[in-house]
């Protein structure tokens, strides 16, 4: 197991160039599949969960090679349709190489998906919005078989707007035989750029970003090269540890549109806040004021950015209040930063966090991505060492986290051993 080791209480300052959306090169990667062709892709991030897509594409018999900032996938030779249990067991993103396998080629075999302990994410909306357009689900022992003769657009409607779901019916319609309609649909900007990406490979879908997307089904794609959208998740992050240790930094590679719940909050914490085309400089306050946070389906404020704004806010003058409204299991890491002298309550849905004048370093473990980018985000703030242990779940999602923080004075390394 790999742990941070981090010496708080630098001053952070210096420019951070953002890399590529983690959750919009996972669903794009999976698109491949469709063209059954030559996909290049450029501004994909380097971590591990791209580099465990590439491993079950090649898997399926796909080719997938990089050279320098790209990434050229050739799906031509896919002779497999059974995802493999010990790869979909580590990443929950890959229940979306399904819909483009069956949209594909009509079949597909996986098991239940894993990845990061948030709470109960079930994939029954998948699998109706499959059964909508006629594809026939078996489930067997937790295995489950999807098969179609023919698949004809219909309409769907999502109990819920979720994102996965959302993303899986597109792929499964996009050659399918007349119109498929998706309302209460997910408006998460990765599912627009999921969008352009296929109407770019010569796909018919309008309406991306939107609650209702319309998906008319075409007979062939073709190849295509394709620049991914910057991580808004990534840029959340880098605004809240500037944010934390009172620094100033600038950042490069971003769409200020697509986080603008995050910078409205940062703003109403007293942190003040540039955006100019493509960059966004923050100064941190001297003293952040407490702030409440209510986690809300795109456009409202993200879940994936509650836990790194909880680490932010345990230094808060005053209390603060969390809502959690989309995982249960989400406030895993409240109880590291309490080891840390962070002072907070969980009540159901809702964190209470009463600001305290300094976090102490400590040993914690990271349970889940996000939520180890909220322990090392209190650890840069932290008076001594601290130690993040388990931080496999940050490299999932994260690239080059320690360098760039480094890059604008973190004392930060990795360490093996620990």
């Amino acid at each position: 197991m790999s742990s941070y080791i981090i010496k708080g209480g630098n001053k952070l300052e210096g420019t951070v160039k953002i890399s590529g959306s983690k959750n919009s090169s996972l669903p794009i990667i999976a698109a491949s599949i469709l063209n059954a062709g030559k996909t290049i892709l450029y501004n994909v991030p380097n971590i591990q969960d791209t580099q465990k897509m590439y491993e079950i594409l090649r898997t399926l018999g796909a080719t997938v090679e990089k050279k320098n900032n790209k990434v050229i996938i050739d799906t031509s030779k896919i002779d497999r349709y059974e995802i493999p249990d010990t790869l979909m067991h580590k990443m929950r993103s890959s229940v979306i190489l399904v819909g483009a396998l069956v949209g594909r080629y009509h079949k597909a075999t996986f098991s239940y998906p894993g990845g990061c302990d948030i709470g109960a994410r079930p994939i029954d909306l998948h699998l109706k919005a499959f059964e909508k357009l006629g594809i026939q689900t078996t489930q067997n022992y937790g295995s489950i078989m999807c098969y179609a003769e023919t698949i004809k657009g219909e309409k769907i409607n999502l109990d819920f707007p979720s994102v996965g779901a959302t993303e899986n019916a597109i792929l499964a319609s996009v050659l399918s035989e007349g119109i498929t309609t998706i309302t209460n649909a997910a408006q998460e900007p990765e599912i627009e750029d999921l969008q352009n990406f296929l109407n770019k490979m010569g796909a018919k879908i309008k309406g991306a970003g939107t609650n209702e997307i319309q998906i008319e089904g075409v007979k062939k794609l073709k190849d295509v090269s394709y620049n991914i959208m910057p991580d808004r998740i990534e840029t959340g992050t880098f605004l809240c540890i500037a944010a934390t240790t009172n620094g100033k930094i600038k950042l490069e590679n971003v769409n200020a549109k697509h986080i603008v719940p995050i910078i409205t909050k940062l703003e109403e914490a007293g942190n003040k806040i540039e955006i100019e085309k493509n960059t966004i400089q923050i100064e941190g306050a001297k003293k952040l004021k407490a702030i409440d946070i209510k986690t809300m389906p795109y456009p409202g404020f993200p879940t994936d950015m509650q836990s790194v704004f909880g680490a932010m806010l345990t230094t808060a003058k005053g209390t603060s209040v969390i809502i959690e409204n989309i995982f249960e299991n989400r406030f895993k890491y409240m109880q590291e930063l309490g080891k840390m002298g962070a002072k907070t309550t969980i009540e159901g849905k809702s964190a209470i966090i009463r600001g305290v004048r300094k976090l102490y370093g400590a040993t914690v473990v990271a349970s889940d991505l996000r939520g180890g980018a909220a322990l090392v985000t209190a650890g840069l703030v932290a008076k001594g060492i601290t130690i993040v242990q388990n931080i496999e779940f940050v490299l999932r999602g994260y690239e080059k986290f320690d360098k760039k923080l480094q890059g604008i004075g973190a004392n930060i390394e990795i360490s093996n051993s620990i």
